[in-house]
């Protein structure tokens, strides 16, 4: 890495550090719908109620991303990076012990979940790319979010392993000790950590931009505006596809290994496709690289429909949804540094995680309520194909140039 306030040692310390920060909150994050049946049958709650559970937990990791991104951006990554992982560590911990659809939303609704979005992309890849130069930016961010799902893969089949053998209760208290692990991970990306002496900080806002005129700035941005459209998408996929997996693999009669071992392909394909598109981003237009990643999503659930329903269909479904599951995140975040620079990038890419997890609620909440009226989710595979082909449009028209703003007025 050829960045001057960074070493090259430091810069992958940076990297690695964050990427295995995001394994451990991404892998307890996408693997909670292994525990939908389990917490049904003891609790007698009912699917519905406990996936609006999850639903809140989908939008709440989406509405900490902002705010916790703008806490990291005044005060430091560290910080955030500590109180998130006692508040996703307790959470879970907690989730035994109570057995009312109010308790469930506490704890993974709001407490686990807002959590893990103080550990999440917008505060990762933010930390990293104000250390790192431009051309670098989104293979950091594709390494980072191979991370993620690499920790989907193995959270998933180690999560099932321990349910069937032990009860779900032992592996969500195993969940829960596991992301305090986080906490000694998050030292290297201390502010000053491989900064050489009397380097430059790396490119920050325009002078005279603070952080409220940044985000006004951006919410009357069309291209950014379209980001949130193509996002709210991807989160509407990935949250309905986490929480009701399980619940369609049951549909076609299939033993419950079958919905843990799509879920870990998912995360062990996505983990190649991270990698493509933070190496694409560097290369072509990233807005077409949306654009195509959110079209391939609409033809490979419409194969999937078509196909006959055994194990071999959900693998193969997986792993080519897994290659396009969180593919979206390193051009997003590309984009918006493109737009507005890396200064509050943490912010910004933190509110196109809030639409992203608006989405996911509804993604997760209404799966439950198509199960509970229609018996199945066909309904929700076809405003699947329909939502990611109107994503697919949405990124079409983005700009990739720099916002210009208006100098400050001289005082």
């Amino acid at each position: 890495m050829h960045n001057p306030t960074m070493n090259s040692r430091a810069a992958w310390l940076l990297i690695l550090a964050a990427s295995a920060i995001l394994m451990i909150t991404m892998g307890a994050r996408l693997t909670t719908g292994l525990f939908l049946s389990p917490i049904n049958t003891s609790t007698g709650l009912g699917i519905a109620s406990i996936s609006f559970a999850m639903a809140i937990g989908q939008f709440m990791w989406g509405a900490a991303q902002p705010v916790f991104g703008a806490v990291a951006d005044k005060y430091g990554t560290v910080r955030v990076l500590i109180v998130g992982a006692l508040m996703l560590a307790a959470g879970l911990a907690a989730t035994p012990f109570v057995d009312s659809q109010f308790g469930l939303i506490l704890t993974l609704g709001i407490l686990s979940a807002a959590g893990a979005g103080a550990g999440s992309f917008s505060i990762l890849i933010g930390a990293t790319a104000q250390r790192l130069p431009a051309e670098r930016r989104g293979f950091a961010a594709g390494f980072i979010n191979a991370g993620g799902s690499f920790g989907q893969f193995v959270f998933a089949p180690l999560m099932q392993a321990l349910i069937s053998s032990v009860g779900w209760v032992v592996a969500m208290l195993t969940m829960a000790a596991t992301t305090l692990l986080t906490i000694p991970l998050a030292w290297p990306l201390r502010r000053s950590a491989g900064v050489k002496p009397g380097a430059t900080p790396a490119p920050a806002a325009p002078v005279g931009i603070g952080l409220g005129r940044q985000v006004r700035d951006a919410m009357r941005d069309r291209s950014y505006l379209c980001l949130h459209i193509g996002f709210f998408t991807c989160g509407f996929h990935i949250a309905f596809l986490v929480t009701h997996l399980p619940g369609e693999v049951a549909l076609c009669s299939l033993p419950v290994s079958v919905s843990a071992t799509a879920i870990g392909l998912i995360g062990l394909f996505n983990i190649a496709g991270s990698l493509f598109a933070g190496a694409l981003s560097s290369r072509v237009r990233m807005k077409s690289l949306l654009a195509w990643i959110y079209a391939s999503r609409a033809v490979i659930v419409v194969l999937y429909l078509l196909a006959p329903k055994t194990p071999l269909t959900f693998y193969v479904f997986a792993a080519a949804l897994g290659f396009t599951w969180l593919a979206t995140v390193p051009p997003t975040a590309g984009l918006v540094g493109k737009l507005f620079g890396t200064r509050y990038l943490a912010t910004l890419f933190g509110l196109t995680l809030l639409s992203h997890q608006i989405g996911g609620f509804f993604g997760a909440w209404l799966g439950g309520l198509a199960f509970v009226h229609f018996g199945d989710y066909n309904w929700m595979w076809y405003a699947d194909i329909a939502l990611a082909l109107a994503a697919a449009a949405a990124n079409l028209p983005i700009r990739e140039a720099p916002v210009v703003r208006a100098a400050p007025a001289a005082a």
